[in-house]
């Protein structure tokens, strides 16, 4: 993501229009149509106002602790009809509870917590992440 790790910043991605703009640009690049978007935590600022305002072009969403959740309200989170999995691991007590308070309100959500796991659910339990993302996809139209 611009701006993160070792990509220079850009200032397309100042404002969360921009960072929509650069999300869909992406996407379109990449040639993807209705895909699922994976966001664990930094990526949030990406995800969230792109799933706000364009999640009809997503077949579905899955958050890992995502960072901005509550730049967002309840109302609009509960405009978004994309099916979305809230996953986050068990060990994760500072990110995770806060974002899923916020993100309980998407109205086609479950949630699976991953046991013995920290904020990076993905790499402290693998197996478990997968399990749980691929039983998600399964379920998707």
């Amino acid at each position: 993501m611009p701006g993160y790790g070792d990509s220079p910043p850009t200032e397309m991605v100042v404002t969360a229009q921009g960072r929509v703009a650069f999300l869909d640009h992406l996407l379109q690049g990449l040639g993807m149509r209705r895909p699922v978007l994976i966001s664990p935590s930094m990526s949030g600022r990406f995800a969230l106002p792109f799933l706000l305002l364009q999640g009809d072009q997503l077949a579905g969403f899955v958050p890992i602790a995502p960072v901005g959740t509550k730049e967002y309200t309840a109302e609009q989170y509960q405009r978004v009809q994309t099916p979305t999995l809230i996953l986050y691991g068990d060990h994760d007590t500072g990110l995770a509870p806060q974002a899923l308070h916020h993100l309980q309100h998407l109205p086609e959500h479950r949630v699976v917590i991953v046991p013995g796991a920290g904020h990076a659910c993905y790499l402290d339990k693998p197996e478990d992440f997968h399990r749980a993302l691929l039983g998600f996809l399964r379920q998707l139209k």
